[in-house]
């Protein structure tokens, strides 16, 4: 079964690279539901398939549903730096500056050359001051 689960997982992967979101979710789907169980060496694993399912998630605009995967792949990994950034992204977007920073905060606490987690916090940095100093 383990065999049969690290293929279901590549698969999903080549599937989201190609850019076949459908086909891919429904391959992470089947690892996340049938192969979490294996947990020796496969938290890696189930992180990128929650953060890959959180990325389609995500191009659909479903993004309380992203936010969901994208917490399940910090709990399964939780020095998963990417999931902090994608985390960070839908927060910054809904205007939840506070819960972005952190994330992105975070993700750079884990890896300090994230170029994009540094002007993801920027960006949501200078926001943040401009929503205060209009009054919002």
């Amino acid at each position: 079964m383990e065999a049969e689960c690290v293929q279901i997982f590549q698969n999903a992967n080549i599937e989201f690279e190609k850019q076949n979101f459908k086909t891919a979710e429904e391959l992470y789907n089947k690892f996340i539901s049938s192969c979490a169980h294996y947990r020796e060496g496969e938290g890696s694993r189930l992180a990128t398939a929650y953060n890959n399912r959180g990325q389609i998630k995500y191009f659909r605009v479903d993004f309380d549903e992203a936010v969901e995967d994208y917490s399940s792949a910090i709990k399964a990994d939780g020095k998963f730096a990417v999931a902090f950034y994608n985390r960070g992204l839908i927060h910054y977007r809904l205007g939840f500056f506070e819960d972005a920073v952190r994330d992105f905060q975070q993700a750079l606490n884990l890896n300090e050359a994230f170029a994009d987690a540094k002007v993801g916090l920027q960006r949501t940095l200078l926001d943040q001051q401009d929503k205060t100093n209009r009054g919002y």
